[in-house]
């Protein structure tokens, strides 16, 4: 049997007309730049978040970088994010001219660990993105009250964790600002880039908007340096018909991470460690991500028996070449140093069939039998 880490195709079957109807109307309508379409996702979006703006850009890393420079961070400024996330992160806080600060993660999420952000803050700190890692969100109370504490804003990155909850609190509620990615694998991806910004800050989502369109406003009229990122009219029409569905995709992610985590504990738990959903929590599985044994020799055996598989990731952030100048070394964050060796993460998409999963546990069992 082979089994895909994603496969897009059923759920783009059982919307193909639905979809095809959609980019037609936007084709026939010639209106193909901050349409109607952007225009009624921003707003429902908005509302599922609990947010009184939205604002649709080009993709999830600029969004994160236009919250940045609509919050006022500069050249000059820090920023605390972990090291343990893609590139994005990271890379969004170098392009608007701050330094990037890492902190190790906690072992049980991989999300920032909380207890160590204190000691990081410098009178430079200007903001803090926690990285709501793999469809579970970060420890944002206690972030909160950091922040609070210290006058910092709050960017949450939530490219993995649309529609993820704590405490009935969703993504965007508690921080003083969330991004999304739409990019194809996310849990609502569209047919490209594409991203999104969500706030109750009324001057960063003001802001945020006329730094999408090169700064202008009113058109042609430029007084802060701007980029085109704009979400297209075209991706928006894909989002509209997919939206009404992305509750029931995350519980259907849910419920195959239970199945998971049911039978791997059930044979295995000597050699894995699968996820943990904190009380309180509502986890949207973008991944299933377990820590192992001989993470490398698992996915050799799982690729052989046909089994794909991801880790996320690999070579963290304060080991990446591009931030050498930032003057980390190995051994700094000894969790995340650890995460990129044991983690590995199984297929995952609302449409993975129980034979599929029968046969990746059965093929994980078998190798830790052997």
């Amino acid at each position: 049997m082979k089994v895909t880490m994603l496969d897009l195709s059923k759920q783009y079957l059982n919307l193909k007309e639905q979809v095809l109807k959609s980019m037609d109307e936007v084709m026939s309508s010639s209106s193909f730049i901050l349409g109607d379409n952007v225009k009624k996702l921003e707003k429902d979006i908005a509302e599922y978040s609990n947010c009184q703006h939205a604002i649709g850009v080009a993709n999830g890393s600029d969004a994160i970088h236009i919250v940045l420079q609509a919050a006022g961070v500069k050249e000059g400024d820090e920023v605390i994010t972990t090291p343990f996330t893609f590139f994005a992160t990271g890379g969004a806080i170098a392009r608007a001219n701050a330094k990037p600060v890492f902190v190790d993660i906690d072992p049980v999420t991989f999300n920032i660990d909380v207890t160590k952000i204190e000691e990081a803050i410098t009178e430079k700190t200007k903001a803090i993105i926690p990285v709501h890692l793999y469809g579970q969100m970060a420890d944002m109370e206690e972030i909160m009250k950091i922040a609070d504490k210290h006058n910092l804003v709050v960017v949450e990155d939530a490219a993995q964790a649309i529609g993820a909850s704590v405490n009935g609190k969703k993504v965007g509620e508690l921080g003083t600002a969330a991004t999304y990615s739409f990019f194809p694998t996310k849990n609502l991806g569209a047919y490209g880039d594409g991203g999104m910004i969500v706030t109750n800050n009324s001057k960063i989502g003001d802001a945020s908007k006329v730094i999408r369109v090169h700064g202008s406003k009113p058109k042609y009229h430029h007084h802060v340096l701007g980029y085109n990122s704009r979400l297209d009219e075209l991706q928006a029409a894909i989002l509209n018909v997919k939206f009404p569905y992305l509750d029931e995709y995350s519980e259907a992610r849910r419920t195959r991470a239970y199945y998971y985590t049911e039978k791997l504990n059930s044979n295995v738990s000597e050699y894995v460690k699968t996820p943990t959903e904190k009380d309180g929590y509502h986890h949207v599985f973008h991944q299933y991500t377990l820590r192992v044994d001989k993470r490398d020799e698992l996915q050799n055996y799982l690729k052989e028996k046909g089994i794909a598989s991801m880790i996320y990731y690999p070579i963290p952030l304060h080991l990446q070449p591009v931030f050498e100048y930032l003057g980390y070394k190995k051994g700094d964050f000894p969790e995340t140093e650890k995460a990129s060796t044991e983690a590995i993460s199984l297929p995952m998409w609302p449409e993975l069939e129980r034979e599929q999963q029968d046969y990746v546990i059965d093929t994980i069992i078998e190798f830790y039998n052997k």
